[in-house]
């Protein structure tokens, strides 16, 4: 009796680590209050405005209707692009909450000072999450579609 008392009790234990474990990957992606608005920009890589993006680690800002909350970071990583929305995925928006890039290896706030790696967007100071990202396109001819 006292085993099945203990492979009950296992058990249990067992399936409330499991719940425990899968509620904390569901996680949102940023607080409740970051604005939910459309994505849609178009860069031709192939005009001066977007040399940057030629080479890795290369970034550039993009501030046009439709380009996220805030604005984007694009960023040319070593198989891709990543896309980020300024607006901190941590905060609500506020005065101070629009991200920036330094010495072109992090992506700061300027509220409270947290800190991501620029090419991977992986907290390293201060946050728990991403910036928000979003997806994109890259036609042969150097169109690069962002969008949500």
């Amino acid at each position: 009796m006292t085993v099945k008392i203990s492979s009950a009790i296992s058990a249990i234990a067992l399936i409330f680590s499991l719940l425990i474990l899968s509620s904390c990957r569901e996680r949102e992606e940023t607080v409740r209050c970051f604005p939910d608005v459309p994505v849609n920009v178009i860069l031709n890589l192939n005009l001066p405005a977007y040399y940057e993006l030629q080479n890795v680690n290369g970034w550039i800002y993009v501030n046009e209707q439709q380009a996220g909350t805030r604005g984007l970071i694009v960023v040319r990583t070593t198989n891709g692009f990543k896309i980020y929305d300024r607006n901190a995925p941590h905060l609500c928006p506020g005065n101070d909450t629009t991200l920036r890039v330094e010495n072109g290896i992090r992506i700061v706030c300027p509220q409270d000072g947290a800190e991501w790696i620029l090419i991977t967007g992986e907290p390293i100071k201060n946050a728990q999450i991403s910036p928000k990202t979003y997806r994109y396109n890259l036609d042969p001819s150097g169109i690069l579609t962002i969008f949500n």
